[in-house]
């Protein structure tokens, strides 16, 4: 097996180099369908380059490739940085930065760190299926939590809930945010278009675990998926459905099909639904994202008003 490890998407110098990567440990059980890379990381605290539209300035990524499969994600296209493909590596290949823990600890004890807010879940789940095995992101959280470091997660799964106790902790003693992301509530789409994520109502439950223990925590509806996820009646169940769990709404996002996900995503629809395929090309025909009328719209929809910053 060989990999070229190019410079990361996020600016940064390469995390890794392929005398770095050890033997990769094939998953077993509910995880048999997986394979973990694992790497050392020479760095994890990245800092996002000028620029970006992120509404953060540090991040934590402890996995690369994310088994929940989301047929949307926009993140997709680092794997081609690795020389592995945007499909089924994406979602079945995951890189393990195993010494993640230790890399933060140093870097949170180095006297230039000044205690920013870090961001995790930023570009793949710091909460999928590898988590319950490397226990990395607990980790990280506890050494973030032990410092009092402010921190806030992303993530679909509600095995976040498993950390609960360190998270709580931190919360009384710095900012803390542990938010989801819920696109849909209906059924069909959510079983087409996210085939490895936990169903997302038991997100809901974990959402009002969180508030109920006094973390701060909301959603943000995204992506809406045109023609499948963003009928009126649609938005407003899982805006309704975030309240009633002590969330607070985050914002709405329509998809963005950046280079890499477009073809991965149209792929499929194009077998899913030929119709709405060809409604997508005239839709994202000049633009990787959606119109700014369209998003617009969904607020309209969703009867709420327009969130500018869901930091």
């Amino acid at each position: 097996m060989s990999f070229r490890w190019k410079l990361a998407d996020d600016g940064e110098p390469a995390l890794f180099s392929p005398d770095e990567l050890l033997l990769p440990d094939l998953g077993t059980g509910r995880m048999s369908d997986l394979e973990f890379l694992h790497v050392t990381a020479r760095k994890i605290i990245n800092r996002v380059p000028p620029g970006s539209r992120a509404s953060f300035d540090h991040t934590i990524n402890v996995y690369r490739g994310c088994s929940h499969a989301c047929l949307y994600c926009f993140a997709r296209p680092t794997h081609e940085y690795l020389g592995l493909n945007t499909g089924t590596d994406f979602d079945r290949k995951i890189v393990v930065k195993i010494n993640a823990v230790e890399r933060v600890i140093a870097e949170l004890d180095d006297p230039a760190w000044t205690g920013e807010p870090i961001a995790m879940g930023t570009n793949t789940d710091p909460y999928q299926r590898a988590e319950a095995k490397y226990r990395l992101t607990r980790g990280v959280v506890a050494a973030l939590a032990q410092r009092g470091n402010p921190f806030s997660i992303l993530t679909k799964s509600p095995l976040v809930t498993r950390d609960l106790d360190l998270i709580a902790a931190a919360a009384e003693r710095t900012e803390v945010s542990v938010n989801f992301s819920i696109g849909t509530l209906d059924e069909r789409v959510w079983r087409a278009t996210e085939p490895g994520t936990p169903q997302p109502r038991r997100r809901l439950d974990a959402m009002r675990r969180l508030s109920d223990a006094g973390v701060r925590t909301g959603a943000l509806v995204a992506p809406v998926l045109p023609g499948l996820s963003d009928r009126p009646d649609q938005l407003r169940a899982v805006v309704s459905a975030v309240a009633d769990a002590g969330g607070r709404l985050l914002g709405i996002g329509p998809l963005h099909l950046r280079p890499g996900v477009r073809e991965h995503f149209l792929g499929w629809l194009r077998e899913f639904d030929p119709a709405l395929h060809a409604d997508y090309l005239r839709r994202y025909e000049h633009s990787n994202y959606a119109p700014e009328h369209y998003l617009a719209e969904l607020y309209r929809r969703a009867r709420v008003p327009r969130i500018r910053d869901f930091r």
